[in-house]
This record gives structure tokens, C-alpha cells and sequence, in this order.
């Protein structure tokens, strides 16, 4: 029989499905992502084309090219540790819920709680980041096309616009899901080579190797060079977050197991080196440093567009970059509602058999959907009132979702003795390897809470005050009342939902 016949694809589906109810749940979600549909959501998260983009602007005043560039070597470095530690354990758990079932199977209730209330923050952070970055790239795009003005109001009516489209597509069932993040690796290979490409091209001034490797720009106001450098790291850690996608998305992947893993690993790796060639053209192609932080786009990528290709050439690349970011925020709003889904299936969350309802037709979690759209639109509004809660809201994807990351893989090496590894493991490297990607979580989270401009009056203020650290605070609230009232019920899996299954269409993609 032919390998693309029905009747092949469904043997291994019927494995995943086995497993699955040997972890505890009834399949009810649609198995129909195959591997590369798996590693082409976590690709289409991280994104080069939205987290570089987007917080290019903040790297060019906090510590400037030379700490883009190495800084990006190094996250991308300690990243691979964090991502191959992650991947053993997924291998052995691929559920949706991913990281806090991973939890709770090594170290128990309370372990999985907090670490799903922390996994769901990062998440519907990444929502806010990557929609609103891609806000700002089309007020810029705007701007350059019909003169807008892209106020803070303008522009959050355009995030609030894209977040309605994400909501739209989502409804629709992971098929469709996986082909647009098929088609988004792709786009997002091809719009890197095609932005460095006429960016080496065509202008006919370049910086010079010690410009980009070795310029440290200092506009924060603090007088530490090393306190701003590592700041700088928030461009690099904010992009390569988001590769759990593979882990939420496992109860809909052929031979999770192993493809959950790869994609983690694949997605990582590849943006690594695409950021890298992107971050290094980009800066190369800068005609004029001050013009560029400046720019009345708001946007410093569309200022280097138009500097160094003109007009038309800086509109083609912007909308190269927003349908890129498109295709990032779609596969973020995917991975975000399956986590909702699984947590509230467990009865983690308030309305949680609202948030647990599957759809029928279309296999997908659509209430989960809504809520992970509402929950990033709210925390997004500080944009409205503050210029530094952009990068507010990015540090909450990073010191929610890094975190949770963490978690499991520290109750892998605490209690090693109860982990039994999946197909996809580190052998005897699992310990040293997790124990590296823990000490770097640790380092960032406490990073990323810090001030990350100095106000000119030594004052907190609206204007300067980093929200990151109150999100987590609140969410941690949050999860402990939460846990006080309803902890006792909680129960992974949980018994008490109704798991029947469903039958769906027997497509892979």
C-alpha cells in the first residue's frame, strides 16, 4: 500500500492516540499536523521577521549594534540548551498542555499549577508583543504610503483590527492553521534573503565590520555599560520564545512524540541563523544612526528601508515584514488557545467549562480562542499611555513564558528518578544540558524585571515605570487565590470532563 494512503497516515495517529489515553486523556482535538506542520508553528512564533523587527529600535538605544549582534550569538546559544532540555520532556509528555502537565508529572499539583498560571501569561504576552509590534510596522507602512500619523490611539485600534483577524482564523480548525504556517516558514526564509539582499545591493554606502560588530550605543540613561548590555538581551530572548507552540500542538501532530521534539529544536535552530543574517543586513544598511532612532515612522527597520532603498523599495519590505508578523501572531493566537484549552480541560481556570468546549466541525477550541484574544488586548492597553509599555509588554512574554520553561526541566533533573524518556533524549547529557538552560531562565527572568530606563528626575513615572514585574505579580495573585478556592478540585488529568471522542476527517497536513 502507497505511504500516502489513509490507511498508512492513520497507523501511527492510532499510536499518538494510545499514548495519549496512557497519559490520561481521551483525544477530542483534530490529528491532522504532520511534522514539519508542527516545526512550522514554533518557526512561525519566533518569528525573525516580527521579534527582531520589532524591538530593533530598542536595541539600537540599549547597548546598540555591537550588542545586537553578539547578544543574539549568545541568547541564541543558551536558547538551544533551554529548547533540546524542553524537548526530552515533551517527549516524554505531549500533551496541549505541554509544560505544566510536564510539571505536574514530576513534581506534583501545586508544581503544575503555577507553572500553567506563568506558561498562560508568556503566552497571551507573546499575543500582545507580536500583534502590536505588527500595529507599529503597519502605521509605518501607512505612513509612508498616505502620510498617517501613528499615534498611540491610531495604532491600537490597528492592534485591536489584527487581533479580530487572528480571532477569525483561528475559529476556522488547525488545518488551516498548518498550512498558513507551512506557507509562513517560507515567506519568513525568503523575506530575510530577499530584505539582506537588496539591502547589500542597492545602497551604495555600508558601515563598516567594526561598526556592527563593535559600536555600543548607550541611550537609557543608566551610566553601567554592563547593566545596559545585558538589558540589550531582551531583542534576542523576546524572539526565541514561543517554541513550546510544537509542545501545545502535539495532541494534533503525527508521531508527536518525536515531531514535537524536532520541531522545537528545527525552529530554534533555523531562526538562529536566519536573525543572525537579518540583524547583521539590517544594521549594515544604516545611512545615518540618529535619523534612524528618530524616524517620524517610529518604526527604525522602515527608516533604513527608505534610506537606503527609497520610497517604493522601503513600502515593498515593509509589507514583506507585516505579513510575516501576520503569520507569527496566527500561530501564537494557535498555540495560546490550546493552552487555555488544556488548562481549563483540567479545571485550572475560572469558566472552565466554557474555555474546555470543543467544536464538532472544526475540532478547535473556539472559546478558548476568544479568551486568548480578549486577555492580549488588555494587557496591551498601557500602550495607549505609556512609550516604554511596548517593551513592557515584552518582558512579560519573557519572564512568564521563560519560567515555565524552566520548571519542568528542573523537576526532570530534582526527580530524575521518576522520568522515564520518550524516543526523543539527551542520554546521559539530559542532566548537565538541563541544568545550563535552569541557570539561564534564572538569570533572565531576574533581568527582564529590572528598569530599563532611567527617568530624568530619578522618579518613576507613568512614562517609565516597567509593567513586566507588576503582570507577574498579579498573575501570581491570581493563580494562588485562585488555587486557594479551587485547588482542591484540580486535578491532572481531571476525571470529572466529559472526554468523548469525536470523529474527524482523516487529512494530515
Amino acid at each position: 500500500m502507497s505511504p500516502s494512503t489513509p490507511s498508512h497516515r492513520a497507523r501511527p495517529r492510532k499510536a499518538d492516540d494510545t499514548y495519549l489515553r496512557e497519559l490520561g486523556y481521551e483525544p477530542v482535538l483534530t490529528r491532522r499536523m504532520g511534522p514539519f506542520g508542527n516545526f512550522a508553528i514554533s518557526f512561525s512564533v519566533i518569528s525573525v521577521l516580527s521579534g527582531c523587527m520589532t524591538l530593533y529600535g530598542f536595541g539600537l538605544n540599549t547597548g546598540g549594534p555591537s550588542v545586537m549582534l553578539w547578544g543574539w550569538l549568545v541568547v541564541g546559544a543558551m536558547v538551544m540548551f533551554i529548547g533540546a532540555a524542553l524537548a526530552e520532556v515533551t517527549s516524554a509528555y505531549p500533551t496541549s498542555g505541554a509544560l505544566y502537565y510536564q510539571a505536574e508529572q514530576l513534581g506534583g499539583r501545586k508544581w503544575g499549577w503555577y507553572t500553567g498560571w506563568l506558561n498562560l501569561l508568556g503566552l497571551l504576552g507573546a499575543i500582545a508583543g507580536i500583534d502590536y509590534g505588527a500595529a507599529l510596522f503597519t502605521g509605518a507602512f501607512l505612513n509612508l504610503q498616505w502620510g498617517f500619523e501613528p499615534t498611540p490611539g491610531k495604532i491600537m485600534v490597528i492592534f485591536l483590527c489584527i487581533l479580530a483577524f487572528h480571532l477569525a482564523l483561528n475559529l476556522f480548525g488547525v488545518r488551516l492553521v498548518s498550512i498558513l504556517n507551512s506557507i509562513s516558514v517560507w515567506w519568513h526564509l525568503g523575506g530575510v534573503t530577499v530584505i539582506v539582499g537588496a539591502l547589500t545591493i542597492v545602497p551604495s554606502h555600508h558601515q563598516s565590520a567594526d561598526f556592527v560588530f563593535g559600536e555600543f550605543v548607550n541611550n537609557t540613561g543608566w551610566s553601567s555599560p554592563l547593566y545596559v548590555a545585558v538589558l540589550g538581551l531582551l531583542l534576542a530572548q523576546y524572539t526565541f520564545c514561543g517554541y513550546d507552540a510544537s509542545a501545545h500542538l502535539s495532541e494534533e501532530t503525527t508521531n508527536a512524540q518525536v515531531s514535537a521534539s524536532r520541531g522545537i529544536i528545527h525552529a530554534i535552530g533555523w531562526s538562529w541563523l536566519a536573525g543572525f543574517v537579518l540583524l547583521t543586513g539590517l544594521t549594515f544598511a544604516i545611512q545615518d544612526y540618529a535619523g534612524t532612532v528618530g524616524t517620524a515612522t517610529g518604526v527604525p527597520p522602515a527608516q533604513i528601508f527608505l534610506d537606503a532603498l527609497g520610497v517604493a523599495g522601503a513600502k515593498a519590505l515593509l509589507l514583506v515584514v507585516i505579513v510575516a508578523q501576520l503569520c507569527c501572531g496566527n500561530a501564537e493566537t494557535a498555540a495560546a488557545s490550546r493552552m487555555v484549552f488544556a488548562f481549563s480541560r483540567d479545571g485550572a481556570l475560572p469558566g472552565s467549562h466554557l474555555w474546555r468546549q470543543v467544536d464538532h466541525r472544526t475540532g478547535t477550541p473556539r472559546k478558548a480562542v476568544l479568551l486568548s484574544v480578549v486577555c492580549a488586548a488588555v494587557l496591551a492597553l498601557p500602550s495607549l499611555y505609556s512609550p516604554v509599555a511596548y517593551a513592557a509588554i515584552t518582558s512579560i512574554n519573557v519572564i512568564g513564558i521563560t519560567p515555565a520553561y524552566a520548571i519542568p526541566i528542573f523537576l526532570r533533573i530534582k526527580n530524575r528518578h521518576r522520568f522515564r524518556p520518550g524516543p526523543w533524549n539527551l542520554g546521559s547529557w539530559g542532566v548537565a544540558v538541563g541544568a545550563i538552560a535552569v541557570m539561564w531562565v534564572v538569570f533572565v527572568t531576574v533581568l527582564f524585571c529590572l528598569p530599563q530606563t532611567r527617568p530624568d528626575d530619578a522618579l518613576v513615572s507613568v512614562k517609565t515605570f516597567n509593567y513586566a514585574p507588576l503582570a507577574l505579580l498579579a498573575v501570581l495573585a491570581l493563580a494562588w487565590a485562585w488555587w486557594q478556592k479551587q485547588g482542591s478540585s484540580y486535578e491532572v488529568p481531571a476525571q470529572s470532563v466529559d472526554r468523548s471522542a469525536s470523529t474527524y476527517e482523516d487529512e494530515v497536513v
